[in-house]
């Protein structure tokens, strides 16, 4: 069977490529379980201190495969719990940072991998677009709790509603992205931002990404005593202890990931 995801670990850096470029890299059953091992590998290797989630070809992610969803045998909201839906919280659990390269069509449930991502790169020739709407459908993939908490509701509602599609500057001005690039500067771009945070506090990172995920539903005052007692976690690590022996020593820190 083609492997429909590749996983390539270089340097701290795991590259997961999304790998049906001959229809967008649409999502298969297959393809969704292969990601979730793939995020797996990357939550238990610690060696892996950086993910970046792209597609091959000329398109990050075109949706659903929906020829699959045709020949579903059971509900398709039992095919979003143990597929797409896992996807998206073992992203948004995983302690480590995680790059979208995104390199052209985005949209429906590619749309939803992305913006679960914490750090979406685009080219400048990628489109954005949800698309649920134009096959009758509502969007999935965690991506009306996402497009709502990035863009906001009116935004949200108009990308949902209208199906408009966006280019890579307009998904820039609404938030969805962090930077556009030209589409020749991609690469280098991505592996630049990749090796930063492969060489920075990764503890650190995963405890700053775990209270991101937790803060938005605290009042003021619990997401005060939240950081608290994460930060009495954080202090205890090597990586602390090495920042802190930088500072004193003025040196540059060489953290380790621990």
């Amino acid at each position: 069977m083609t492997e429909q995801i590749l996983f390539d670990v270089q340097a701290g850096v795991a590259t997961i490529t999304l790998n049906r470029p001959d229809r967008l890299n649409a999502f298969t059953t297959q393809m969704t379980a292969e990601l979730l091992a793939a995020l797996k590998t990357c939550a238990r290797d610690d060696a892996i201190r950086c993910i970046i989630l792209t597609g091959a070809g000329r398109g990050f992610c075109a949706g659903q495969d929906l020829s699959e969803i045709e020949a579903l045998t059971g509900s398709v909201s039992d095919h979003l719990r143990h597929g797409f839906n896992q996807v998206v919280l073992s992203m948004r659990g995983l302690e480590k940072p995680i790059i979208a390269r995104l390199n052209g069509a985005v949209a429906g449930a590619g749309l939803g991998a992305a913006l679960a991502a914490d750090l979406r790169i685009a080219a400048d020739t990628a489109k954005f677009a949800s698309a649920f709407l134009g096959i009758g459908l509502v969007p999935d993939t965690g991506v009306s709790w996402l497009l709502y908490h990035l863009a906001g509701p009116a935004r949200a509602f108009e990308l949902i509603a209208t199906g408009r599609r966006l280019d890579a500057a307009e998904a820039l001005a609404f938030g969805l992205v962090n930077q556009v690039v030209p589409a020749a500067e991609l690469d280098a771009r991505v592996a630049e931002l990749a090796q930063a945070l492969a060489q920075a506090p990764t503890r650190g990172i995963g405890l700053s990404k775990r209270l991101l995920n937790r803060v938005a539903h605290l009042s003021l005052a619990e997401a005060l005593e939240y950081e608290a007692q994460v930060q009495d976690i954080a202090i205890a690590t090597a990586d602390h202890r090495e920042g802190v022996a930088a500072f004193l020593q003025k040196r540059p820190p060489h953290f380790q990931g621990r």
